[in-house]
């Protein structure tokens, strides 16, 4: 549970700087909303990861360190070096270097998160998988507070080049954790050929599933979390705009997001041992759905002069959004490791994750487009409607009452 802690930081930390400290820079260095939004089409290797996933199944890079942990290593070196680099440029005058920069650091990010995936999932025995996931988006949404809080507060009183610099330094704990743990050791071992990393995670898929369930399968991943990450794409832009400023943002989500997101996430594990996997998908994704309405409520308050009664409504958004999306990313992230089998960890998961970064990179993009258009309170709404669909497929991937068995790999011959 340790680890699970910091798989999450380190992976979390590169997302929400890409989603949170990213835009709320390119804002204040006189970015529009909509060349903003664009820029989460960087973000592509998060959809792609599962391309390249098959070399991380196949291959170890560093023999000292194992299959995994190498990946992890070396991914997590290249962050720190990219988020550090990124501060000392300029938006307006290094324009192409940033947006070559920022797609190296989704492309180091995305590949962290096939190592970590992989890993997570072959230390995790069944019984745990619920709980241990727990603890990692827990871990995760903690690490969106440095990017989201921390790094706000910090850029109101310090130059960017130093902000990112400190951001950077949080990877540390991910690279001692890679060089502490322990390479995990599974019964079927690394994949014999590189034909066989490619082709059989795939196929494995489809024949224990069947084409149309499979399908159902992949669908679900692409629309569980649809809703409240369009929601969510240009939320610091959003309360910019609402008249707050970049501390008080950092202020109320370091206060308000912190709290709801580690008891949620703690007792939502907790919690989905007794219930399982199925049931925790409907009750979380329910309250998932319905964190989108702050941000509808708060559209509808409309920008205004912060006072304490408009800080208590942003304290009210963002510990709804905290909750409600760290429960639901809770259920889901452990349904998609429940989903693998334990042969194929790296590359099956990397599919899985690949869609459900589907929504959040190239959906995302539109954001602005659509802000511009439609305004804040319309944009919300459709949000809202958006997330109905994923909630609808749990009929048939994830009922009420019924769990799947655990997926056995059985030993590869020699």
């Amino acid at each position: 549970m340790l680890i699970c802690i910091f798989t999450g930081f380190s992976s979390g930390l590169p997302l929400y700087l890409l989603l949170n400290l990213v835009p709320a820079w390119l804002k204040t260095e006189g970015l529009s909303l909509k060349a903003i939004g664009a820029f989460a089409l960087i973000q592509f290797p998060y959809t792609w990861k599962f391309v390249w996933a098959p070399l991380l199944d196949r291959f170890g890079i560093l023999p000292w360190l194992g299959r995994r942990r190498s990946w992890m290593f070396l991914s997590q070196l290249g962050l720190l070096a990219s988020i550090a680099w990124l501060g000392q440029l300029s938006p307006t005058d290094n324009l192409t270097l940033v947006v070559a920069l920022t797609a190296a650091l989704a492309f180091l990010s995305a590949t962290q998160d096939i190592a970590l995936d992989a890993f997570r999932r072959e230390i995790l025995p069944e019984i745990e998988l619920g709980l241990g996931n727990a603890i990692h988006v827990n871990a995760y949404r903690i690490a969106g507070l440095v990017p989201g809080s921390l790094s706000l507060i910090l850029a109101d009183r310090l130059p960017w080049s130093e902000v990112f610099l400190v951001t950077a330094l949080f990877m540390l704990p991910g690279v001692a954790m890679t060089l502490l743990a322990k390479e995990p050791a599974i019964a079927a071992g690394a994949p014999r050929t590189l034909r066989d990393a490619v082709v059989e995670p795939f196929h494995e898929f489809f024949t224990r599933h069947g084409l149309r369930s499979a399908l159902l399968v992949l669908a679900f991943l692409f629309f569980y979390k649809l809703g409240d990450s369009l929601c969510t794409a240009l939320a610091t832009p959003f309360y910019l705009d609402m008249g707050f400023t970049k501390t008080e943002i950092g202020l109320i989500a370091k206060n308000a997001g912190l709290w709801p997101s580690v008891i949620g996430g703690i007792l939502g594990g907790i919690w989905m041992v007794k219930l399982g996997i199925n049931r925790a998908l409907w009750l979380f994704g329910v309250v998932q759905v319905m964190s989108i309405l702050g941000f509808v409520w708060m559209a509808w308050l409309g920008p205004a002069p912060s006072d304490a009664a408009r800080l208590t409504a942003l304290a009210i958004v963002i510990s709804a959004e905290a909750a409600g999306v760290g429960l639901g990313t809770t259920a889901f992230v452990a349904y998609m490791a429940r989903t693998t089998h334990p042969a194929y960890t790296a590359t099956q998961l990397a599919l899985f994750t690949s869609l459900m970064a589907v929504p959040r990179t190239f959906i995302n993009a539109s954001a602005g487009w659509l802000v511009e258009r439609m305004g804040w309170y319309d944009f919300f709404w459709l949000c809202f409607f958006l997330a109905i669909p994923g909630m609808l497929l749990l009929i048939r991937v994830a009922p009420w009452n019924g769990e799947p068995k655990a997926i056995v790999a059985a030993p590869r011959s020699a």
